[in-house]
């Protein structure tokens, strides 16, 4: 499978398996039955609740921890030091393990002390408690601040983006500084495969629309997508979207649908950039 590789240490399975909101015995299922069809990147979130899942399935797996790139994340109302600490080690214990690959700001916060919370990120990489850090829903004006005021070594960015919502902005911004861009959401819920367009190009080519979608994603530089799948079935043809080749003529039928249809926007969301919204 194809891994982003960034100057920071980040080798990032480029198609990773998301787990929100699958919990207990049936995630611990999930994860398992991924890893076992090959799957190197679990993403996971204290707010999930279900790290201990995630976790067992870490244990009963037969792959060993340093071939599984793990990524949680700490919630947005446990941003100041000392919560930021308590969070991820509550996370390492339920996850059965002594380190994640990458720890998250799940969501900026709110009257927040945003340097301080992004130099106890810092310090909990140099522990070696993550291998690498990043941020989750931060809007570019952000995630500037971060990069170039505070100079945190930022290794990627985890947003919503699928064919119906464009974070190009974003994006050319963690290519110009090295940064993996995170797809979460990236079948928009099911709203890409509904596409007249999606539906065209993926019988042209004899697939399934997500994995129409889904490739559109992960051919992008910099960019991976995790999306969540329970079943083998799900999980196998995700798998298989990793080998289909869009021409020029598929992009250009995605390039034209609408790019502005957010599917998760909470009430503590942050201000979206209005092209991007």
């Amino acid at each position: 499978m194809q891994t982003i590789n960034t100057p920071l240490g980040l080798k990032l399975p480029k198609l990773g398996l998301g787990t929100w909101p699958m919990l207990g015995d049936e995630c611990t299922r999930a994860v398992l039955q991924a890893l076992a069809l090959g799957y190197r990147h679990i993403d996971t979130a204290a707010a999930y609740n279900n790290e201990a899942a995630v976790g067992q399935a870490l244990t009963d797996s037969s792959t060993p921890r340093d071939q599984i790139h793990l990524t949680t994340k700490v919630w947005w109302d446990q941003l100041q030091p000392k919560a930021m600490r308590a969070s991820l080690e509550a996370s390492l214990k339920a996850l059965q393990t002594d380190y994640v690959d990458l720890f998250m700001i799940h969501w900026p916060g709110k009257d927040w002390d945003l340097a301080r919370s992004i130099e106890t990120l810092v310090a909990l990489r140099d522990e070696g408690k993550a291998l690498n850090i990043g941020v989750a829903n931060f809007p570019l004006p952000l995630l500037r601040r971060v990069v170039e005021e505070i100079g945190a070594p930022i290794s990627a960015i985890q947003v919503e983006y699928h064919v119906l919502l464009g974070q190009q902005h974003l994006l050319d911004y963690a290519r110009q500084h090295d940064m993996a861009l995170i797809a979460y959401t990236p079948l928009g819920r099911g709203k890409a495969a509904e596409q007249p367009e999606i539906r065209q190009i993926a019988a042209k080519h004899g697939v399934l629309p997500s994995q129409v979608a889904l490739q559109w994603l992960l051919a992008q530089d910099h960019v991976a997508a995790i999306p969540k799948a329970s079943s083998e079935a799900n999980q196998r043809a995700n798998l298989e979207a990793c080998d289909i080749h869009l021409d020029d003529a598929d992009r250009a039928l995605i390039a034209a649908l609408p790019k502005n249809q957010r599917v998760v926007n909470p009430d503590f969301a942050p201000q979206w950039d209005p092209a991007e919204a």
